[in-house]
């Protein structure tokens, strides 16, 4: 069984229209939208209208393709997909997608990455290759931060840290071959559920931004997280904590929760994962 989550605020329908069409047409079986919103009922209604009317979904609905609304006060990211992991579990869900209500593609997608999981178990977390709007590749497999990789994004200027970040961001491997990474966007996270048993859920200290970072790191010290350019979403992409003050409040809020986790300067894990990722780079290009 395959489920999948979106963590919706003050979105509508229209918003949503891309996922859900995706999702109709996958091997998803049950969807949960998790709506964080200020304002009431709103989304709440427009899918009630969309479950009644839309052609395609009565189809698919006809062929068991379930989706769940869920209106909860806002805990944040995490805890919001946390609530629809448990009941994926509870379900029996063998894997779940975490997904974003900006995100949308096409019906080979998640049975691509269906085949990859079945057939290595290593593999506990894919992200396939992102897109934004235009077909230019996003830059969303990286390494772990440092704090001058992240307070440097925010506080210096680009052409002073443009070597560092392009190392961050992995730009030197092309993005043109999977690659076992440390850290995989949280826009689309194809998650095996034995592997969330083991090693846990969104860690939900962070309310928003740095818990794709955490879950991902954890799960890379006992499996294999992905980066699988086999196939391709496309995702808006807007990273409205970079011009809104106060989503840059909460990602400087994560960021510090992060690093008090995990080690500011001292962090021999980080350490170990980024340089062997930068090794098996480094030896890919040199048989290239």
């Amino acid at each position: 069984m395959i489920t999948a989550s979106i963590v919706t605020y003050n979105n509508n329908l229209l918003d949503l229209e891309g996922i859900l069409r995706s999702l109709l047409i996958s091997p998803v079986q049950k969807v949960w939208i998790i709506d964080h919103s200020d304002e009431f009922l709103r989304l709440e209604s427009e899918l009630q209208e969309y479950m009644r009317r839309d052609e395609d979904f009565i189809k698919h609905a006809g062929r068991g393709f379930h989706l769940e609304y869920m209106k909860r006060s806002n805990r944040g990211y995490g805890n919001g997909h946390n609530v629809a992991l448990r009941r994926a579990m509870e379900e029996g869900s063998q894997y779940h997608l975490v997904v974003n209500p900006d995100v949308w593609f096409g019906a080979d997608v998640i049975p691509t990455l269906w085949r990859l999981m079945e057939g290595d178990k290593d593999v506990a977390l894919v992200m396939p290759k992102v897109l934004f709007l235009d077909g230019s590749v996003q830059r969303l497999a990286k390494l772990l931060p440092t704090p001058l990789d992240l307070f440097g994004r925010f506080f210096l200027p680009q052409w002073l840290i443009a070597k560092r970040n392009n190392r961050f961001e992995l730009r030197h491997s092309g993005y043109e071959y999977e690659m076992n990474v440390p850290f995989l966007s949280g826009c689309f996270m194809f998650l095996r559920i034995d592997a969330l048993r083991s090693e846990g859920l969104f860690d939900e200290r962070f309310f928003m931004y740095m818990e794709d970072v955490d879950i991902t790191r954890r799960l890379h010290a006992k499996y294999k997280t992905l980066f699988y350019p086999s196939v391709s979403i496309y995702h808006r992409f807007s990273r409205l904590s970079y011009h809104k003050w106060r989503l840059s409040l909460i990602h400087m809020s994560s960021v510090v929760k992060y690093f008090n986790k995990w080690g500011w300067i001292y962090d021999m894990e980080r350490r170990r994962f980024n340089k062997k990722i930068l090794k098996e780079i480094k030896v890919h290009s040199e048989k290239e």
